[in-house]
């Protein structure tokens, strides 16, 4: 992330200078611009895994439900076991009537108890295998709904911990939220960047920094930075062509900074820019401009546990 933030303040570095060659310079175009397009490609790729955790939840519930239903199904299968075993009862007594009288008759009517109560212990045998089977899927499911509670205790602890380490910076433009199993963190451009400018002012980096410390002892998150605009059209010059320019180049920057915490798994870090595309309030006002011009930093705990647990259902 160090490597493209660097390009991309080098090719305005170049763009601004008579005395560069024409073909560096239209290099430096060139290697910036598939750059951007992997940063497309990263965004593209960080939905297709919000997508797949969502399935996962979907899945999750379903399967809920389908234990719900089996539960259901098994109670019903009891209550006719204990009727079965009443009729077996019965018809016990009625064979031990039948041997003390025996004829042909007898015979008969003992033959057809004799397979009566074949079938009766067969279905017996056959509901206590069922109720094995389920039962071994519902401890599995406790385990994944044990598993899914831990990630939200872990996640409401790390809350607690971002709070407690950005509480100088509340109220200047950040916020830290919990909610869909992840942790979000929010800072208004007030705090980090100036109007149509990328680069981060000193009390941001402060606030990035202390972020920055929390995530180094937690390596097993993965960080999407999120950059947003509101709708006014980006005015500048330079390298930045509009406001989906400036919303991922303003994401990079905070990459940048939180890169320089040797801690931080490089590996768990993706940059997006949204440009207005996703605001939290109207443009129609200025403070809801403001309030769309943003950096989100969104934490999620690790899901491949879950995923496992879940095929291990299925």
């Amino acid at each position: 992330m160090i490597k493209k933030a660097s390009i991309g303040l080098l090719a305005l570095a170049l763009s601004t200078t008579s005395c560069v060659s024409k073909k560096i310079y239209n290099d430096l175009e060139t290697k910036y611009s598939d750059l951007k397009k992997e940063n497309r490609s990263i965004a593209d790729e960080n939905e297709n895994l919000k997508k797949a955790k969502n399935q996962l939840e979907v899945d999750r519930d379903k399967l809920t439900k389908d234990l719900a239903a089996a539960n259901d199904d098994l109670a019903k299968q009891k209550a006719d076991l204990a009727a079965a075993q009443n009729k077996y009862k019965v018809l016990q007594d009625s064979y031990n009537a039948l041997e003390k009288n025996s004829n042909d008759a007898l015979e008969k009517n003992m033959a057809k108890n004799r397979e009566l109560l074949a079938q009766l212990e067969a279905k017996g045998k056959a509901l206590a295998d069922e109720k094995a089977s389920l039962d071994k899927t519902a401890n599995r499911l406790k385990e994944l709904e044990a598993m899914i509670a831990a990630k939200e205790e872990a996640m409401r602890k790390l809350k607690e911990t971002l709070s407690k380490a950005l509480n100088g910076f509340e109220g200047k433009g950040l916020t830290v939220e919990q909610k869909n199993g992840k942790v979000y963190v929010s800072m208004e451009n007030k705090l980090l960047f100036n109007s149509g400018s990328w680069a981060v002012g000193t009390e941001g980096r402060k606030a990035v920094v202390e972020l920055g410390k929390v995530l180094g002892d937690n390596p097993d998150l993965s960080v999407l930075i999120e950059g947003h605009t509101d709708d006014d059209p980006y005015a500048g010059s330079g390298p930045i062509a509009n406001n989906w320019d400036l919303s991922t180049k303003r994401a990079t920057a905070i990459v940048g900074i939180l890169s320089e915490n040797p801690k931080i798994n490089k590996q768990k870090l993706t940059a997006a820019g949204r440009s207005e595309f996703s605001p939290l309030a109207s443009n129609a006002t200025p403070e809801g401009k403001a309030k769309n011009r943003r950096i989100e930093i969104i934490l999620t705990p690790r899901l491949d546990e879950i995923a496992e647990m879940l095929n291990s259902i299925n």
